[in-house]
This record gives structure tokens, sequence and C-alpha cells, in this order.
């Protein structure tokens, strides 16, 4: 059979994912008189019929004839919906709806959206939201959005306008081809943009249309199912509930679930092997407030809907973890959701970050968007940030002190943890947005770049050329005192001398000018310097050009800062230094 598909919904905070929602179950619940309406645990189906009734004729106009059954709505908020609503290798979500507050535009929540996304691959449609708070916009309720267009005022219909196409613009320097629904010209390549108001209903019916139009005709494959094979499912949350116990809240994608049936899904140290106590359905939509009868029990249920599991030993499930029913094939699913738990926790042999998170399906989504970042990634796993979280970042610090940090997502911090990270100094990024993390990261990472550049052009170890002044001696040893003349770079005291030979005659004690000490000699300027282990006329003559010593390692660090900053001059000074020190035993 066909199954429905599988829509979530992602936005910005406020920006109206959940007042969209509630207006079309509103909507499906005025029009109960179609077909029953049904809640699911996390989802809500809307029938075909009711499709139907709400577009009207324009399916027909489009020529589009409704084959699914009705559309499944994800309404969990938040990240974790999507992050969790995954299978190993990619989303069982066919389908998402970006809600964009049209006159906020995007913001951090809407990146992160977009981000996770593309790195499930999961096709979206735009719904740009609370088009009834445009200035002078006159609303009309329930209408199709160009009807409703069409009645605003010129000012108010080109003030929508330029809103839609600074989303366009947005939305192209983020990688995509969008336009304005009624303005695509290929579907398989253009983001549609629908305008909509989750207050007044203009703009749902076209977001209803598109969606179950461009589902059906994209993902007919997809949707082909067996009802009759071994039920497989997500696990959204897991959950207390008083007279159940532990109980798991599942989106079930394939197949079909009965109560008894025997499940493996995955659990914190090892597989959870348990038999279906009861399969639970929430009641009808207008009935779901009552607390004397929130659930009903049913015996079985297919894909695709949301269910509520009880049975034994649940509490150490974990969200976005798998689930499986199990029909004579026990050590094939326990092998498969083996494989699935590497994943909650793994430790590669590389230098990369730590990543903690809440979820499994969180975790996955982080370390993909970061790899997508070129952000390696060393050690991840499940939980609150450790001591042992901060002593695995401390070790790749040695070797990468931007690699040496912790990424905590959703997640909190133990207390000895905390301690650790300041005593040996390991930046921990907390945060609920996976956006903010990676802001944070890349902006700590700039600013210590940025002292890196300062602390190095301010060190003595920089590259300098200078010349002894003939007739401008003023001791001859312990120290050496005589003028110079700098010629190119800049010369701080500590600084080492070479000469053009490949020896070193000493190092620069102090720097005078006009009988006061200074703290560094530029291009120019003539001076006096002492130079400790300098002896005029034995490593020292009158009119010597000489060079700071730069080490190996510094010569690297410095051709890398000079070329990023387009020091042309510097860098070939300092490949002249180069040439010189590779005569120097020292090298």
């Amino acid at each position: 059979m066909i199954r429905q598909p599988i829509i979530t919904v992602l936005g910005h905070v406020d920006h109206g994912k959940t007042t969209l929602l509630d207006y079309i179950r509103g909507t499906a619940i005025a029009e109960r008189e179609a077909g029953k309406i049904t809640q699911h645990i996390g989802a809500t189906e809307i029938p075909k019929h009711v499709v139907e009734k709400i577009c009207g004729k324009k399916l027909d106009k489009l020529g589009i004839k409704l084959t699914i059954p009705g559309l499944l709505f994800i309404d969990t908020p938040g990240h974790e919906a999507f992050t969790n609503l995954r299978k190993r290798g990619g989303s069982i979500a066919d389908m998402a709806i970006l809600v964009v507050d049209i006159n906020q535009g995007f913001q951090p929540q809407t990146l992160e959206a977009i981000d996770i996304l593309k790195t499930y691959k999961v096709p979206f449609i735009v719904a740009a939201n609370k088009v009834d708070l445009i200035n002078g916009w006159s609303p009309v309720n329930d209408a199709f959005f160009l009807e409703s267009l069409e009645k605003q005022d010129e000012n108010t219909r080109l003030l929508a306008e330029n809103k839609i196409y600074e989303l366009v613009g947005k939305l192209y320097e983020l990688g995509f081809n969008s336009e304005r629904f009624d303005r695509v010209t290929d579907f398989t390549k253009q983001v549609l943009i629908i305008p909509t108001s989750g207050k007044t209903g203009e703009g749902v019916p076209d977001l209803l249309l598109y969606v179950a139009g461009l589902s059906q005709k994209f993902m007919e494959g997809k949707l082909n199912i067996d009802i009759e094979k071994p039920g497989r499912g997500s696990i959204l949350e897991v959950k207390e509930v008083q007279g159940l116990g532990t109980t798991v809240d599942v989106i079930l994608y394939e197949g079909k679930l009965k109560s008894g049936d025997n499940i493996v899904l995955s659990g914190v140290d090892k597989p959870i092997r348990t038999k279906i106590r009861a399969l639970l359905s929430p009641k009808p939509l207008q009935e779901i407030r009552d607390p004397k009868q929130r659930f009903n029990s049913i015996k079985e249920v297919h894909a695709a809907c949301g269910i509520k599991i009880a049975a034994p030993g649940l509490d150490k499930a974990i969200p976005g973890g798998s689930i499986i029913a199990v029909r004579n094939n026990l050590e094939e699913v326990m092998k498969e959701i083996e494989e699935e738990m590497k994943e909650i926790q793994f430790e590669k042999e590389i230098d990369g970050v730590v990543v903690k998170a809440d979820t499994l399906g969180s975790l996955e989504a982080l370390v993909k968007l970061l790899e997508t970042e070129k952000v390696p990634v060393k050690f991840g796993s499940i939980g609150k940030v450790s001591k042992k979280d901060i002593i695995k970042a401390f070790a790749v610090k040695q070797k990468n002190k931007y690699l040496g940090v912790v990424f905590a997502f959703n997640t909190s911090v133990m207390e000895d943890a905390a301690e650790e990270a300041v005593r040996l100094d390991i930046p921990i990024f907390e945060s609920n947005v996976i956006y903010t993390l990676l802001e944070s990261y890349t902006g700590w990472k700039e600013s210590e770049k940025e002292k890196e550049k300062e602390n190095l052009l301010s060190s003595n170890i920089y590259p300098c050329k200078l010349k002894i002044l003939p007739g401008y001696i003023f001791r001859k040893s312990k120290p050496a005192v005589c003028g110079i003349e700098i010629n190119q770079g800049t010369l701080r005291p500590g600084a080492r001398l070479v000469n053009k030979s490949g020896e070193i005659i000493g190092k620069v004690k102090e720097i005078q000018d006009n009988g006061k000490n200074i703290k560094e000699a530029t291009p120019g300027m003539q001076v006096a310097v002492s130079i400790e282990g300098g002896s005029i006329g034995k490593n020292i003559d009158e009119g010597d050009e000489l060079y700071t010593f730069i080490p190996i390692n510094r010569i690297r660090e410095l051709l890398a800062l000079f070329e990023k900053n387009n020091m042309d001059v510097e860098m070939e000074l300092l490949k002249e230094i180069k040439q010189i020190e590779k005569k120097i035993k020292e090298w």
C-alpha cells in the first residue's frame, strides 16, 4: 500500500511553527465530517479527503489527483524532533516545511534547520509565515495566497514582494535556487516559497496542496510499503508515564507493530530486548486535553504513524535510536542494533574535537555538520560532559590547540569536569542550537589566531636585516656596543643575530635611540645596540650585514602569517634568512 508522507516542521523559535500547525489541525477538526482525524504521538494525520476539501478545485486545476492516504505532520518542537527522526544513513522525514517569519527573515535556528536539512538531504518548502503582520496587510481568512494578494493595495503588494525576494537572496547565499511558489519552473531544482499566516489561514491551502502534490509526484517509490513486514521505527522520546512506567514515543516508518511483538531497540549500554505490553494512541484531537482518557489501547498499527509503546525495561532506551520488531530473525536484528550502537560512542585515531549530546540523533547531526565544516571529531558520545572528556581534549590540545575543545550539545557539564577544564584551559562550547555552537567555536578560533598573530608580530623572533655603521663602535665586547641602521624588518631586544656565513654572533641586549632605551627599531632608523656574545674585530666588523636568527618552527608560522596577510617584503626577507640559516649546524 501507499503510506502517507512524513512531513516535519522546522524553524526559528517564535516564527509560528506551532501556530501554523494548530491552524492546520483546527481546520482539519472543523472538517471532521469529511473523515476521521487521528492524533498520533508527536504527529498529526490529515486524511486525504480533508486535504481535498481544504484545497478545493485547485487540485483539479493543477491536474493533481491524490493517491496518498493523507499527510503525517511531525509536530514535536525543536531540533530534536528532526534529528531523532533518523534511520542509519539518513532521515525518515520525506519532506520538511521550513517556517520563516517573513518580517524577521533568517535567524540562527533557521540556519541550523537548513544545515540539518542539507546534512540529511531532505527536500523542503519554505513557509514565509506571518504575512498578516506585513505593514498595511488586510487579512482574507482561509484564502489562497494569490487571492489574498490581489485584495491588497499596491504598496502592500510591493512590500510583500520585497520581503519574499529577501528570502530568495538569502537562500541563494546558502546555495539554493528558490522562487515564490507560483513562479517555480522546475520543482526538482527550485525551493518553493509559500507565503502563509498561521493566524488567518492565508496561504495554508497552498501549503497543503504543494506538500501533498510534490510528495506524491516525486516520492511515489519511497511511499510504497509492505505493511506486513516487521515494524521499524525511530524513537522520538523516552518518557515516564504514571501507571505505565517508562514508555517510548515512536514514529513508525515501515511495516507493522502488534501488541505482544518482540522488539529490539537501542540502549545506553547494550541492545534492549523486550515485548510490547501495550500500543497506545491518543484520543482524537478534540478530546486530547481530557486527562482522564488520554490514550486508546490498540492491538496493531502500521506505517506511517506515531505510537506510544509500553514495555518492560525501556528506562535505558535512547532517543534517536531505532526500534525493530523481531520475526524469527533475532540474531540479525540484534546485530543491526549493535552496529547502530557503535555510533552512540565512538573514538577515532585522529586529532579532533570531543562531542557530547543528549540524543543519538543530535550527536549524529552535530558530528555530520562539524565534518562538513572541516572540523574533525575524535570522540563522540551521549550524556553529560565528564572529566574523562576533558582529559581526551587535553591530549589533543598538546598537538593542536584548536582541536583540543569540547562541544556540549543540549547537555550539561559535570562539576568535576568543569573544574578540570578550567585547570587545563580546555574551552567547552555549550548550546542547544547547533548553529550557535559552530558560531561560538569559529569566533573563539579566530580570536585565538588573532592573539597568536599579535604575539608573533610583537615577539623578538622577527625578521630583520641591519648594517653595522662604520665609525660608530662604542665598545668592542662584553657586550659589544655599536651603531646600526635597520634596512628591513623590525629589531627587538632579545633577538639573536646571525651573519651571512651562517654564524650566530650574539644576542641583542638593549636598543637605544638618542640615549633612551626603546622596545623596537624599524626600517630607516639608526640606533645603538648592545650585543651579548658579540666582539668587534672577531665576529663583528664595521659594515657587516647581520640578520635576526629565526628557528625553523617559527619560520613556518611566520611564512604562513605573512602569506595570509600579503606581507610580501617580510616574506622575501624571511626566505633570505632561511637560505643563510641552512648553513648553521643548529638547523
